[in-house]
């Protein structure tokens, strides 16, 4: 089983990106946000959890979101593995990710970065803005506090899956084609 952590920053390529990797390597795609959106539309018991914490302006805490995707995790017992996007993004999610997995028989393989130039990201959400009705993608302070999280909050993984000889970094910058192909340059040579 393969289970590729894939991260960068809003705006990096994150989801283009998981349609070919997950096509290619007949992959399950587990997006947060996919997953948050589909217990909270289905009221599940975890998604009445969370909405209690964003309605009150909050962070919904790393135990239901982790339970979130351990229970979409467990929908999917005869995958060739996970494509995580979105998730880990704190080192106790990623503590607990590292904990579950085992217990399914698996772990993570790698975790690849898309990296790329803040300006430029800021420019691509900008744009994908116009077209996408996303407010977040059209107000460039919000884009950046994003990002400020990200650096504060994700970032850190990188260290921790360095410690594990499990990451890697990927140039986001080119034409989807070129990005793909060094994505699976990575992947390929696992």
């Amino acid at each position: 089983m393969i289970n590729i952590v894939l991260f960068g920053k809003p705006g990096a390529g994150k989801g283009t990106q998981a349609e070919f990797l997950k096509e290619k390597y007949n992959l399950t795609h587990l997006s947060t946000g996919d997953i948050f959106r589909f217990n909270l539309k289905n009221d599940t018991e975890l998604g009445k959890k969370a909405r209690v914490f964003m309605d009150n302006g909050e962070l919904v805490p790393c135990e239901v979101t982790t339970a979130m995707l351990i229970d979409e995790v467990k929908k999917h017992p005869d995958t060739a593995g996970f494509l995580f996007d979105g998730y880990p993004r704190t080192i106790n999610q990623a503590e607990a990710l590292d904990k579950f997995l085992p217990t399914i028989g698996s772990s993570v393989t790698a975790t690849i970065a898309l990296e790329a130039d803040d300006e430029i990201l800021v420019a691509r959400l900008l744009e994908r803005g116009k077209t996408s009705g996303r407010a977040d993608d059209q107000d460039e302070e919000k884009i950046r506090v994003r990002y400020q999280e990200y650096n504060e909050k994700t970032a850190p993984l990188i260290g921790y899956y360095k410690e594990q000889n499990k990451f890697y970094a990927v140039d986001g910058i080119g034409t989807i084609e070129q990005i793909t192909e060094r994505l699976t340059s990575v992947i390929d040579n696992l």
